[in-house]
């Protein structure tokens, strides 16, 4: 145990966020995202981000969690979020499905041992901060959102594993150690038909394309194919056909996650804004104390602050996973509030938004949160196809 967790292992998500932040500020603020990764293992934050298992994998704590996206987001580097956000809420908690033996408290047993099996040495090493995790299921042969259409095989063949097939827009993709592949193991849209396997980075016929992209340079987003990559079948992660349940479990948490970035990125764009509003003058006066300008202002602010409290709501029902309409409800309300306060605030920041660092910039790069996990179009539906259990649950 770390020095930084030893001081804060029982502490309030306060006391969570001050390790993370402490943690972190030795951390360049241009630094890659691996270097943030690394930071975070090394004092523990990882590790102590999950409080239980069950049969599905780890289960964050909800709290610990949205504290790590706060002082992440804080360092002001979206791509670098996201790739912490991506693994945090997914990555680690569907590869700690497959290990064996139960966890502790911390979710580390210390140093991966040579007898260990490669899912469990992988989940040590991201747990420490010593590798990073790309979670490899939007697939080049099926819209982002048809998982039940993806195209990547993942086969058991004697005893070995063949992965073949190709996905896009992986987020860690140019960085991971280990690739978390969700592939299919026979025809078919049915759930039981989908395995995740554990693919090294470096295994002979994985080809890494860095995305044509220029936003969200730090998260290493890239395209990814599979030439008939061939693995002991001890890359296999949990049992064969389970792929699509351990990422149902998983999913809200993701959103969640989605959700507490949202309001901390928000929350610091509306700061920036504030501050900007109160030096620049207008004849004299600061734009701040303009009526027109302080309503727009304030309109944003509660819009955060409504997504903030769905947060708090939800969380314990999104993290144990049981739920589909928390995280469908939270990534509506995302799709809802992000763009709509990041918009404004370009606005109220004029052509200074344009400038490095700039609302403009930030919302080009915020609309991840609208697009990644579930478009907001599909979300809304999904809402609407539950109104008579969410109305229900108004009443009570």
């Amino acid at each position: 145990m770390s020095d930084l967790a030893s001081a804060y292992r029982e502490t309030s998500p306060a006391g969570y966020q001050k390790l993370v932040s402490q943690a972190l500020e030795n951390v360049p603020a241009d630094a890659p995202a691996p270097a943030v990764w690394r930071a975070l293992g090394a004092a523990d934050a990882l590790s102590m981000l999950y409080r239980s298992d069950n049969a599905l994998g780890p289960v964050a704590d909800p709290a610990h969690l949205g504290a790590l996206l706060g002082a992440v987001d804080a360092r002001g580097d979206n791509g670098a979020t996201l790739s912490v956000l991506v693994q945090a809420a997914s990555a680690l908690p569907i590869l700690g499905s497959g290990r064996s033996g139960p966890s502790g408290r911390s979710g580390r047993s210390g140093p991966a041992s040579a007898a260990a099996s490669p899912v469990a040495a992988a989940y040590e090493d991201a747990l420490a901060g010593t590798a990073q995790v790309a979670l490899a299921a939007t697939d080049e042969a099926a819209a982002g959102s048809d998982l039940s259409g993806l195209g990547t095989e993942v086969r058991i063949e004697g005893d070995e594993l063949v992965v073949h097939g190709g996905k896009r827009w992986v987020t860690n993709a140019g960085s991971a150690e280990y690739l978390l592949v969700l592939g299919r193991h026979r025809p078919g849209p049915h759930f039981t038909n989908f395995s995740w396997a554990l693919v090294p980075a470096k295994t002979a016929g994985v080809t890494v394309r860095t995305a044509a992209t220029s936003l969200l340079a730090n998260s290493a987003t890239g395209h990814i194919e599979f030439d008939s990559v061939r693995l002991p079948a001890d890359h296999l992660i949990g049992r064969n056909g389970r792929g699509m349940a351990v990422f149902a479990r998983h999913m809200s948490t993701e959103r969640l996650a989605g959700a507490q970035w949202a309001v901390a990125l928000t929350g610091r764009v509306l700061a920036d804004t504030r501050e900007r509003l109160r030096q620049r003058t207008v004849d004299g006066e600061p734009l701040w104390h303009n009526a027109v300008v302080r309503q727009g202002f304030a309109e944003c602010l509660v819009r955060v602050a409504q997504l903030r409290a769905l947060c708090d709501s939800l969380a314990e029902t999104a993290v144990q996973g049981q739920n589909l309409s928390a995280g469908t409800l939270l990534k509506s309300a995302v799709g809802l509030t992000v763009d709509t306060v990041l918009a404004r605030c370009a606005q109220l920041q004029g052509a200074d938004g344009f400038a490095a660092g700039g609302a403009q910039a930030i919302r080009a790069e915020a609309g991840v949160l609208g697009i990644g996990g579930g478009v907001t179009e599909l979300m809304l539906a999904g809402v609407a196809d539950m109104s008579e259990q969410l109305l229900a649950e108004l009443r009570v």
